[in-house]
């Protein structure tokens, strides 16, 4: 209902106003966003029905968003995990040891196919080292037997 209720309204103010309304917050009826709702049915083209795609495109002429439009996907806590470890690992090869100051920041590359393409799909990034491992000292009990054993063996003191 809320669908047909706000491509109702898309179709209205076409129909009046010959255009789309494609940015958030410029077109509000009956307190329905339109530029939102376009948006979000060009960014969820994937997650609409067959027929609300037809509809989209045929009537509205709404196209789904192409790949450089949409929003990068969030990390998840897992990848968010696997990026510190892979930082901690870095730095105890580097330096022998994983007694981090709590302020170090650690850069780590990650992407990239090994391709031999120069890195083009690579990425820096910069990961609170210090802070996540004394964290992780400190919640020592709450860890998994799985990641205190990948820390014991880089290193980690728990105490």
């Amino acid at each position: 209902m809320e669908w047909q209720r706000a491509f109702h309204l898309t179709r209205q103010r076409l129909e009046q106003r010959g255009e789309l309304p494609i940015s958030p917050g410029a077109v509000v009826r009956q307190g329905e966003d339109l530029g939102r709702w376009v948006r979000a049915q060009r960014l969820g083209w994937d997650k609409l029905t067959s027929v609300q795609q037809w509809m989209c495109e045929h009537i509205l002429g709404i196209q789904p968003a192409a790949e450089d439009e949409k929003p990068t996907p969030r990390t998840s806590q897992a990848d968010k995990w696997a990026l510190n470890y892979t930082a901690a690992k870095q730095y105890y090869e580097r330096e022998g040891h994983l007694r981090v100051p709590r302020k170090h920041v650690e850069r780590i590359v990650i992407g990239g196919d090994g391709d031999g393409d120069g890195g083009k799909d690579q990425e820096e990034r910069a990961l609170r080292l210090g802070a996540w491992v004394g964290n992780h000292r400190s919640r020592a009990a709450t860890l998994s037997p799985e990641r205190v054993e990948l820390l014991s063996a880089i290193g980690m003191r728990w105490s």
